[in-house]
């Protein structure tokens, strides 16, 4: 039985790279229902298949899960642009029925308005030194290749997922130096557009709290740490972890290089369906 909620907001999937956890994210999406679903940029890593990434099968799936909420409930999507995803510049905006492409939202919630906006239109780095934020990349990268095998070592023992790269991000000074800076600047534009709150992705740090006297929420991703922001009916907003949540019902979490999430197979299989019939044409 699904979970409903009003809103489910998700970012930073990263599709085309490998460290992308495509299979987790469809599956906790197949597991709750939703009257809106905001993908908030970075759904795919352009900057990665422009230069070594790879899209596969799964990737191809996640959309036609997307696509069959439009067509088949009354769900409406709103997707985002992100950094990563800005080759979306060439259709902003766009609307088809229930689904949209912009660059900034305005969401109310419990009769609060918020300003919905990837973040890194406001990020120095990556608008104006972009080269710099591609160096950048490389190391995170690295930082990402050294998660997976540290997981899997744990994975073998018995022992939960842990961030490695969020733990070495965390600890140090200039980051966390970046990440304040990031959510202050961040809420004094949501105050300059006569919000209550302001809703963001990014930087890969999931977080719901009280900044400056704005409400600051950020959905974090699903190359780290596997996280969604989720909307209560009430209006009520909560910070979502997938290895929380498997653990809840009882669930492993997937391994990393099998189609072994439910339902994904499904989806797999009809991309496969889809792109045959593609290429006959």
């Amino acid at each position: 039985m699904k979970t409903h909620y009003r809103t489910i907001v998700l970012s930073d999937i990263h599709l085309g790279i490998r460290n992308s956890h495509v299979r987790e994210a469809v599956r906790f999406l197949r597991k709750h229902s939703c009257d809106k679903l905001i993908l908030n940029g970075d759904i795919v890593d352009g900057w990665q298949l422009r230069k070594s990434g790879k899209w596969r099968k799964r990737h191809t799936a996640f959309f036609r899960h997307i696509m069959k909420r439009v067509s088949s409930t009354d769900t409406e999507v709103v997707y985002l642009r992100g950094n990563h995803d800005d080759f979306l510049d060439e259709v902003l905006p766009l609307e088809i029925g229930n689904f949209s492409i912009v660059r900034t939202h305005i969401h109310h919630s419990a009769g609060r308005r918020y300003f919905v906006v990837h973040g890194d239109i406001f990020d120095t780095v990556t608008t104006k030194l972009k080269w710099v934020a591609k160096l950048g990349d490389t190391g995170y990268t690295f930082l990402l290749w050294l998660n997976r095998y540290y997981n899997a070592y744990r994975t073998r023992r018995g022992m939960p997922y842990y961030s490695l790269s969020q733990r070495v991000k965390n600890g140090v000074k200039r980051v966390v130096s970046f990440i304040t800076d990031f959510e202050a600047e961040l809420c004094e534009v949501a105050r300059a557009e006569k919000c209550h709150g302001v809703i963001c992705g990014h930087i890969h740090h999931p977080a719901n709290k009280q900044v400056n006297g704005i409400h600051y929420l950020n959905s974090g991703d699903w190359v780290e740490t596997l996280s969604a922001l989720v909307e209560t009916v009430e209006g009520e907003w909560r910070l979502m972890y997938y290895h929380d949540w498997c653990r809840e019902r009882g669930d492993e979490a997937e391994p990393d290089d099998e189609y072994s999430s439910e339902g994904l197979e499904e989806e797999i299989a009809s991309a496969e369906r889809d792109l045959s019939h593609a290429d006959t044409m």
